[in-house]
C-alpha cells in the first residue's frame, strides 16, 4: 500500500523535475520533500531517481509509477467527491427488505417520497417475511428490514437491532362478496368458527391459530399460500375467509371480495429495524424519515 501524500509528492516532483520546486509548489521544505521520496523508494523497494548532474532521471521503476500517478489521483478525487456527495444526500444506496404487504404499499409511498426530496439515494428493494427478514440485517444482506410482530405471540428480535415502530396495522376478514357478513361494519372472529379458512404466512398463520384458540375453537384450514393475490383469488371464488393484514386493503380485488375489519380489533405492528450504527449513515437516516412520513399518514387516516 503506498502512502497517498507521498504519491502526491511524487507526481509534483515528476512534473517539475526538482525536489525545490515540488517543495514550492506543495508548501513543503526540501528535506520534507527528499524524505518522503526516500520513503517512497523504500515502500516501493527500489529507486525510483537517479541524478544526471543537477538534473533528476526518473529510473525504470520510477517510469513505471510516473505512468499510474495520474489514475491514482484522480480515483482518490473522484471517491473524495462521492464520499461528500454521500454524506451531502445527493447520493447513495440503501437496501430494503420488506414483506409483501409493505412492499406493495409502504415502500412504494416512501420511495415515491424520498426520489423527490433525495433523488441521488438508489433503493434496491428485497422481499422476505420476519424473521428471516429481521436475520438478512444482522447477517448485512440488507439495511433496512420491515417487519410484523403480534401482541399475543412472544417475538424474538436480535439484540443488534434498533425497532422503530411505524404504524399498527388492523386485521381484517377477507369475504367473498355474497357472503352473508360482508354486509356488516365489522366482524366478529368466532361468527365465522365454522368458516373454511386460507391462511397466510407463517408468522400470520400461527396468530390466527392463537386468536382462534383464545375464542375456543380451531379453524378449518383448507389452503395456505404466502401470496395475498393467491389468498383473494381463492376467497373471490368461496373457497373459504382469510384474516389477513389491513395494508391489503389497498390492492383489494373490490369486486368480488370484501374486506371487514375484526370487532374486537385486533392489530399487528409493523416497524422498521436496522444496526444502530447505521442509523448515522445519512442515506439510511433519509430512508426511515420518508418510511415514517408515509406510515404517519396512514396512521392519521386510520384514525
Amino acid at each position: 500500500m503506498f502512502d497517498s501524500r507521498h504519491i502526491r509528492t511524487f507526481h509534483e516532483v515528476v512534473r517539475t523535475r526538482s525536489y525545490s520546486a515540488a517543495a514550492q509548489a506543495l508548501g513543503y521544505t526540501q528535506p520534507a520533500i527528499t524524505q518522503q521520496m526516500k520513503a517512497l523508494e523504500r515502500e516501493v523497494g527500489t529507486p525510483l531517481f537517479t541524478r544526471v548532474g543537477r538534473r533528476l532521471r526518473l529510473t525504470e521503476a520510477g517510469e513505471t509509477l510516473a505512468r499510474h500517478t495520474e489514475n491514482i489521483l484522480g480515483s482518490m478525487s473522484v471517491a473524495r467527491e462521492q464520499m461528500a456527495a454521500i454524506a451531502r444526500l445527493r447520493t447513495g444506496r440503501v437496501r430494503v427488505c420488506a414483506f409483501p404487504s409493505a412492499n406493495a404499499t409502504l415502500v412504494p409511498e416512501a420511495m415515491a417520497l424520498l426520489s423527490v426530496e433525495h433523488p441521488g439515494i438508489r433503493v434496491e428493494l428485497l422481499e422476505d417475511e420476519p424473521p428471516d427478514s429481521l436475520r438478512r440485517v444482522v447477517d448485512g444482506e440488507t439495511d433496512v428490514t420491515l417487519a410484523f410482530t403480534y401482541p399475543g405471540l412472544r417475538e424474538e428480535v436480535p439484540e443488534d437491532l434498533v425497532e422503530i415502530p411505524l404504524l399498527e396495522d388492523q386485521l381484517t376478514v377477507l369475504l367473498p362478496v355474497g357472503h352473508p357478513l360482508a354486509r356488516r361494519r365489522a366482524v366478529q372472529l368466532a361468527d365465522l368458527a365454522e368458516e373454511r379458512w386460507i391462511a397466510g404466512c407463517l408468522r400470520c398463520r400461527t396468530n390466527f391459530l392463537h386468536e382462534c384458540a383464545q375464542l375456543g375453537f380451531t379453524p378449518d384450514i383448507v389452503f395456505t399460500t404466502d401470496d395475498n393475490l393467491a389468498v383473494q383469488a381463492l376467497v373471490a371464488q368461496g373457497l373459504g375467509v382469510a384474516m389477513m393484514p389491513g395494508l391489503t386493503l389497498s390492492f383489494l380485488r373490490r369486486d368480488k371480495v370484501r374486506g371487514r375489519p375484526l370487532s374486537p380489533a385486533s392489530r399487528r405492528q409493523v416497524s422498521a429495524y436496522v444496526l444502530r450504527e447505521h442509523l448515522r449513515i445519512p442515506a439510511t437516516a433519509r430512508v426511515l424519515e420518508a418510511l415514517a412520513s408515509v406510515a404517519g399518514r396512514r396512521n392519521d387516516r386510520a384514525e
